[in-house]
């Protein structure tokens, strides 16, 4: 290879005003030879022709090529010119090596996320909810106030536990939202519910322990507790939530989202969350109580919590503001028994130290200045308005029997038709929604029907897409 090798490594090289560039010549070279653009061998053009190529002083060049010659990547020969003396050694990329393997037993590869692709026209996606209902002036101002409070701070590390002023103020607000009676001592914030269910993991799983889990329920709890080497077992819902009964004696951890459950919707009976905590109490067993999005009710007053209930110090209740203000803030929280707060505290601290402090401080001010209660108050009106709407398609659509739910983001359907061909020719019509078998732990053996997130869902469009999707569904019948 001649000249024109180094010229057209750097026929794009961009030096920003101001920038140092005899570095910039440098790296560009050493990038090259490297990564064999310029092989051993090759002569590179004269200094002072590389210089008037770049458009740049002959010095520059010059200080480059000393420098790549004493790093011995070059070689100058008197009245030759000077040559790429650097043999990368052959070995396989890394993508082709593949010498490191996931341990044994590990069959989980990434699940897909919503931010992942565009935004159907139609979007009827679970667990989004509407940013552009979020007041983002007013967090810009906050976030920005406490970083700068912060800028200047010693380099301390945070509470792993997370801000003071943060568990304070969820405690204070939980108190009036959902009727929780908690203290700041009571909480460790986490990034997000996810977060939460991974400490409890840590702390009260041990390989080979019988986990209980709702059919159909969250696929990331269930994903999670065998990860950890949990025997995962499904129990069935019904019209009263979590049927305690089929829950195996063995069981050392329940995990329930009775405000909301996930998917289908229905609140967990007062009948059943009594039944639930004295079979807990009796043998001793855990339970998760994941209250993800039921401070958007529609209809009536929501049941009292299972936290609130509980005085055997059973329960671990955790929440999220996923749903409340961003998915992308991953801030949430866990109200745990005293006698595991510590132990949870710590496994905080092993797995990434602490949260954020100044955003942390942020939520503080943004829950205790009114803007979250005053952000759920609005979103709830648009939401409820989406609610309304979709029900009334759901009732008008043949074939689908809707399924009741008065909170939350969500509705499921049940239908006799098959509800994963219906998803796929609806993704094709440029309809988002989840198939209701994909939340089973047997997808072949699960309930058809489908779910329906509408947090996202453009109320302009919904009896469109609606009136879209019926016709899907006659032509599957």
């Amino acid at each position: 290879m001649g000249h024109i090798g180094a010229q057209n490594v750097l026929v794009d090289l961009i030096i920003p005003p101001g920038g140092n560039k005899t570095v910039a010549v440098y790296r560009a070279l050493r990038e090259a030879i490297v990564d064999g653009r310029l092989p051993s061998g090759s002569r590179l053009p004269a200094t002072r022709a590389l210089a008037a190529d770049l458009g740049i002083a002959r010095g520059s060049v010059a200080g480059a090529y000393e420098r790549l010659a004493a790093e011995g990547y070059l070689s100058a020969q008197v009245g030759a010119g000077t040559f790429v003396a650097y043999q990368p050694a052959k070995r396989a990329s890394r993508r082709e090596a593949g010498a490191l393997k996931p341990r044994k037993g590990w069959a989980f590869a990434p699940l897909p996320t919503s931010g992942g692709a565009p935004p159907p026209r139609y979007d009827f996606r679970v667990g989004i909810p509407d940013a552009g209902l979020f007041p983002f002036d007013a967090w810009r101002r906050l976030l920005i106030a406490e970083t700068r409070l912060r800028a200047n701070s010693l380099g301390t590390y945070a509470e792993p536990s997370g801000h003071p002023a943060l568990r304070a103020a969820i405690a204070r607000y939980l108190g009036v939202a959902r009727g929780v009676r908690a203290s700041e001592a009571d909480m460790v914030i986490t990034n997000g519910t996810q977060h939460a269910l991974d400490l409890i993991g840590r702390v009260l799983i041990t390989p080979g322990d019988v986990v209980a889990v709702e059919d159909p329920g969250y696929p990331p709890a269930r994903r999670l507790f065998a990860s950890l080497g949990a025997r995962v077992a499904a129990v069935p819902v019904d019209a009263e939530g979590l049927v305690v009964d089929a829950i195996p004696s063995s069981s050392t951890l329940v995990y329930t989202t009775p405000s909301h459950q996930f998917p289908l919707g229905r609140a967990m009976s007062a009948n059943r969350r009594r039944e639930l905590l004295d079979w807990a109490g009796r043998r001793s067993v855990a339970i998760v109580e994941d209250d993800y999005d039921s401070e958007f009710r529609f209809l009536s007053r929501p049941l009292e919590p299972l936290y609130s209930l509980d005085t055997a110090g059973r329960v671990l209740y955790a929440g999220t503001f996923s749903k409340s203000m961003l998915p992308s803030l991953r801030t949430g929280f866990l109200l745990t028994p005293p006698g595991l707060r510590d132990a949870l505290v710590a496994a905080r601290q092993m797995g990434d130290g602490h949260g954020q402090p100044a955003v942390q401080a942020a939520l503080a001010r943004f829950i205790d200045d009114g803007l979250l209660a005053r952000h759920v108050r609005k979103a709830g009106k648009a939401y409820a308005v989406r609610h309304r709407q979709l029900v009334a398609a759901l009732i008008a659509t043949g074939g689908l029997e809707a399924i009741p739910s008065a909170a939350g983001l969500h509705l499921a359907a049940v239908t006799p038709v098959d509800s994963t061909a219906v998803v796929r020719a609806a993704a094709r019509a440029g309809i988002g929604l989840d198939d209701l078998r994909t939340y089973f732990a047997d997808q072949s053996a699960g309930q058809t029907g489908l779910v329906f997130g509408f947090g996202a869902a453009d109320p302009s469009l919904i009896g469109e897409g609606m009136a879209l999707l019926a016709g899907i569904l006659a032509r599957h019948a």
